[in-house]
Parts: structure tokens; C-alpha cells; sequence
């Protein structure tokens, strides 16, 4: 994601704008956010469009449709100005990469995440064909991959540009060479089947890093796609010969996207294929990571939005077709991993299906799926508060992009009407572990404060009674630091540990939890248990650090450290809302 630059606007519609994701032949791409704190992806068309009325007329009925898509698989329409000064659109803000960003930065993706990316964009189209509509442009910048499965963005706009005026002036085109189907690129009447082929050239790409009809203009990807076989660059078994059947020149004689997807999950659907682990690991690493730092970006609540006679909010600062210069519109080209987008796709699960499975299904999922429905008058409503609130683990990845979605930017119900805290409940409701640092504080002491019982840490073995200590055994003394893992195996940045000696009911640890030094919460953790291999140990809120915004999960939870001999610990938590997070802890100068 790119600063904000001179010239760009502060807020479109009642978006403010945070940054830039990028631009296409047809406008700017700007990250937003609404008064409830929601985080959006909007796209301004270019001032030259705004004046032709051609394409108001054609922008109007494309984004009516756009509202219409839905599934599990695309980034929802949330909102529109057709009829502002200079038109946008606003999106759910997809948090992960386009696929284009994906290989040129980790190289092509295995099997295992090509079969699932397949299928959900297989099934995307179905719903898209369904409703009697075409995609037109479905290339590698225009899929998002999340956590949660892939995503296909970027409906309407470009075909609301089709055959106007501005559009031959400027010289753009509808698609893009080289993954425009033969009778989209001769002007023949294009239908679904004109998807499918695309879609067989993004999965040529996303197998092998390049495209089946390699070339370095636009004139000759043109005359290959129309002329040439498609090129599979080593790409060989069913997922070759399925790639080949969509690049078929006829178009009578490419899939269905339903046959796409029978065969590529067995009979099954792409929510099946979807679980934690598919994507590779330092694509996950790239989203957790960018989750974090759109979470730690400043986030002031917006002016309340006036009302256009649609019922739509308008915006505090009115968007002049003056202040663009030339430009373009396109997709985000996604903030390293925002998908960036973002809102990640706020998207209903299939009916009668479980959600799509790994990081962000579950209620993390349900979270997401309700900002698709969430309507502009709603969203106004959820405005951010400040709120005083205790702290432990940092949240999980899903957490962190449910907040980043609907703008959970503070914890909600922590605190009674008259602004005390309440009672912690001895089960956090969200966090996960992460950190870095060094975790000293000059103030830190044995002081009373909240804290609480419970169980066993999970699959953490109970202190021997017989052979309990009432103190921290000197093995344990120093400070510790390893990589969170989650319990589905996602990455969650660091956690440093300070052990000091103390007694049974004392503080005698005190945890820095960082996601990527982008953000920290801080902990600290009483002696309740220990033998000379285990201390057990209850967390919370250290009162005396400050803990980066938005965040940290409350309550408390109990911790196990395990020596395993040697300079090594093993962590793990009872934070099951958490990812029961875990890691392998290595002690400084060890």
C-alpha cells in the first residue's frame, strides 16, 4: 500500500482514505474507512469517465448488478456514488494477496493450494453466470487469496465502461491480453464460457509463474490467444489437462464451472479444500503480517454521513473530478498480503455448507460474513469508543481480521455503563500469542491484582503433588523467546518471557507478545503450580506496560512451561479462543 499522495482525496464519500492500493487503465484504488470503522477497498473512476453519460448510465446498472453477486468466494458491493460528482464503488476489503503479488514474490503455488483456489473461483463464476451476468476480466490481480479460501474481485466497473465514448479516446480496454478469451479479444458476444478461459490461463499462471500465451506486448498476446496453442509451460496431470480443456478456442467445447468443480474436489465442494496449511507458509506469514499493521493504523471516527436521496450516505468531502490528474482503475494490487484488501471477503458461507474452513471460519467466519450484510445505516451506528480493557494474548489472525472487517477495533462489553471494569470471565473470548521484545518494566512487582483459576493448560501434564516446589526452580530463571504458532499451525509473530524467582501466588513472569513489531501486548503471570520440570502459571493484564490498540484479547488464561532440558522451553496456553497458542522457547545466551 502506497502513502496517501497531493492531490488524493481525504474521503470518498463517507470513507475516510488511509492510503492508496494502487491504480488500473480505469481509475485509483484507495484504502478506506467507514464511520464504524469497517476497512474498505474504494475505487474512483477516472475524472474523463465522470463526464460521459454513457458510461454514468452503463456505471449505474454494473454496480446494481455487482450488489446482486454473492457466495462465499467474491469481495461484496457495500456501497456506491453513481451518481457523485466523480463515481466509486466500495468493496469488502479482501485481507491477502493477489495472486499476481503471491508468485512473483513465493513462485508457484503446489497442488494443494491450486485445487481449492480453483474450485472457489470455479464455484464464484457459477454464481456469477447464475444471475445472468459476466465477469469479463478474471486475470491474476483480479483473485485475492485469504486464509479463507481465494476470492474474485473487480465486477462491473469494466464493463460498465464497454463501448463508450471515453473509453475509445482513451484507448483502454475491457480485459487484459493475454487472459481475454478469442471472442471477447474479435468483439464476438461474449458469455460465461469467456470466463473459463481466463480462468484456465490464471491457473497455467498460478502453477508455473507464467502465462500460457507468453509475449512482450499486447498485440502479440492478442494474436496468440487468438491463433496459438496455449503454452502449459511443465504443467501435466488432471490439473494440465483441465487447464487445457478451459483454453479450448470453441467455446462450446470448455467446462462447466460445476464440472470444473466436481473435478477438482473429488464430488466435493471448495469449502471442503479449504483448511488450515492452504496456502503456503510465508503467504500466511504475508497476511497475518499486513492484518496487524492496518490494525495498528490510526483509526478516528468520521464524521456522521449526510443522506443522498438513495438512502446511501454521502460523503463529508465531496470527491472533484479537479483533483485526480490522469489515472487509472483497476484492482488493488493488494498491500503485500491485504488482500488486502479487505475487508477481506466479508462473505456468506454456501447454504447448507460450513463455512470455508481454516483461519477464518468459525465465528471469525460468521464475523466476516456479516459485514457482507451489514447495511450503511448499520455501519454508521458501530462507532469506535474508547475503552479502558484488560489484556493478555495478542488476537488470532482471524480475530484481527474480523476487527479489520467490521471495525472491532476495542474489545466491546468490558465495561458497565458507568465506565468500570467488569469482572473478567476466566476464559478469554479471543487472542492469540505473538511477541517480541524484551519485556523489561522498571515498575513491575509483586503487587495484588485480578487474575483467577482454572484448569490445565490442554494436552499441558499435571504438576506431581509429590514432587512440587514452592518456588520457580533456578533452571527456569532468565528471559525466553520463541515463534507463536496457533493450534491449526498459523504463524503469529514472537513471544519474549522474563522468569524471575518467586513464590506460589507471586508474579514471576512477565510476557511481551509481538505480532512483527508492528504491535505488543504485555502480561504478566503468577506462580500456581511447579515442579522441576513445569511451572504453571496464571496470566493477565500487565497494568503497568501499555498495550498496542486494538489488539490484545481480555481476560485471562492459564500458561504451562515445560523444561525440556538444555536452553529450552516449551510454552503452550489454555486460550482456546486463541488458536491455544504454542511455541518452543529458547533462553537468551542459551
Amino acid at each position: 500500500m502506497q502513502p496517501v499522495q497531493s492531490g488524493d482525496p481525504e474521503a470518498v464519500g463517507p470513507y475516510r482514505v488511509l492510503g492508496r492500493l494502487g491504480s488500473g487503465g480505469m481509475g485509483r484504488v484507495f484504502l478506506g474507512r467507514s464511520p464504524g470503522g469497517a476497512t474498505v477497498a474504494v475505487k474512483v473512476v477516472h475524472p474523463h469517465f465522470a463526464h460521459d453519460d454513457e458510461f454514468r448510465t452503463r456505471f449505474r446498472r454494473e454496480v446494481e448488478a455487482a450488489r446482486r453477486v454473492g457466495g462465499a468466494w467474491t469481495a461484496p458491493v457495500l456501497d456506491a456514488g453513481p451518481d457523485d460528482d466523480v463515481p466509486w464503488v466500495a468493496t469488502g476489503y479482501v485481507a491477502g494477496p493477489s495472486l499476481s503479488d503471491a508468485v512473483a514474490e513465493h513462485g508457484p503455488l503446489p497442488e494443494e493450494t491450486l485445487r481449492p483456489m480453483g474450485a472457489g473461483l470455479a464455484e464464484a463464476l457459477a454464481a456469477v453466470h447464475g444471475l445472468g451476468l459476466v465477469h469479463r476480466d478474471v486475470k491474476p490481480s483480479n483473485v485475492l487469496l485469504t486464509l479463507d479460501g481465494p476470492r474474485l474481485i473487480d465486477f462491473g466497473i469494466a464493463r460498465a465502461t464497454d463501448g463508450t465514448a471515453s473509453l475509445t479516446a482513451s484507448g483502454a480496454s475491457v480485459g487484459s491480453p493475454g487472459y481475454m478469451s478469442p471472442e471477447q479479444i474479435l468483439g464476438w458476444p461474449v458469455t460465461g464460457a469467456g470466463d473459463v478461459f481466463s480462468l484456465g490461463a490464471v491457473l497455467v499462471f498460478a502453477a508455473t509463474g507464467r502465462s500460457p500465451f507468453p509475449g512482450d506486448s499486447a498485440p502479440t498476446l492478442l494474436y496468440l490467444v487468438v491463433h496459438e496453442e496455449p503454452q502449459l509451460h511443465g504443467l501435466t496431470g488432471e490439473l494440465g489437462e483441465l487447464a487445457l480443456a478451459c483454453l479450448s478456442k470453441d467455446p462450446a467445447g470448455r467446462p462447466e464451472p460445476a464440472e470444473l468443480v466436481n473435478r477438482l474436489t473429488a464430488g466435493g465442494a471448495a469449502a471442503h479444500l479449504v483448511r488450515p496449511g492452504w496456502l503456503p507458509p510465508p503467504v500466511t506469514e504475508q497476511i497475518s503480517r499486513r492484518a496487524v499493521e492496518l490494525l495498528a493504523m490510526e483509526a478516528q471516527p468520521a464524521a456522521a454521513p449526510e443522506r443522498r436521496d438513495d438512502g446511501l450516505p454521502s460523503g463529508p468531502v465531496p470527491l472533484q473530478p479537479a483533483e485526480y490528474g490522469p489515472g487509472a482503475f483497476g484492482p488493488p494490487p493488494v498491500l503485500d498480503g491485504t488482500a488486502a484488501g479487505a475487508g477481506s471477503g466479508a462473505q456468506d458461507a454456501p447454504a447448507g455448507a460450513t463455512p470455508p474452513g481454516g483461519v477464518g471460519a468459525g465465528a471469525a467466519g460468521a464475523a466476516l460474513g456479516a459485514a457482507a450484510a451489514t447495511a450503511p445505516e448499520r455501519r454508521a451506528e458501530v462507532g469506535l469508543r474508547s475503552r479502558r480493557f484488560s489484556c493478555t494474548l495478542v488476537l488470532s489472525v482471524a480475530g484481527a481480521l474480523a476487527a479489520l472487517v467490521l471495525g472491532l477495533f476495542l474489545v466491546p462489553g468490558l465495561l458497565d455503563d458507568d465506565g468500570a471494569d467488569r469482572p473478567q470471565a476466566q476464559n478469554p473470548t479471543g487472542g492469540n500469542s505473538a511477541g517480541n521484545g524484551n519485556g523489561n518494566d522498571n515498575d513491575r512487582g509483586n503487587e495484588d491484582g485480578g487474575g483467577g483459576s482454572g484448569g490445565a493448560a490442554t494436552d499441558s501434564p499435571s504438576p506431581d503433588p509429590t514432587e512440587g516446589v514452592d518456588g520457580v526452580p533456578e533452571r527456569f530463571l532468565g528471559t525466553w523467546n520463541g515463534e507463536v504458532l496457533q493450534d491449526n499451525g498459523v504463524p503469529n509473530g514472537r513471544v519474549t518471557v522474563e522468569i524471575e524467582e518467586g513464590g506460589k501466588g507471586e508474579y514471576v513472569a512477565y510476557f511481551d507478545y509481538s505480532l512483527y513489531d508492528v504491535a505488543h501486548c504485555y502480561s504478566r503471570a503468577r506462580l500456581t503450580a511447579a515442579t522441576g520440570e513445569t511451572l504453571v502459571l496464571r496470566e493477565e493484564d500487565d497494568p503497568s506496560r501499555k498495550n498496542s490498540e486494538g489488539v490484545c484479547a481480555p481476560g485471562t488464561s492459564e500458561v504451562t512451561l515445560m523444561h525440556k532440558g538444555g536452553a529450552t522451553l516449551e510454552y503452550r496456553s489454555d486460550a482456546e479462543a486463541s488458536g491455544n497458542p504454542r511455541a518452543t522457547l529458547r533462553k537468551d545466551g542459551g
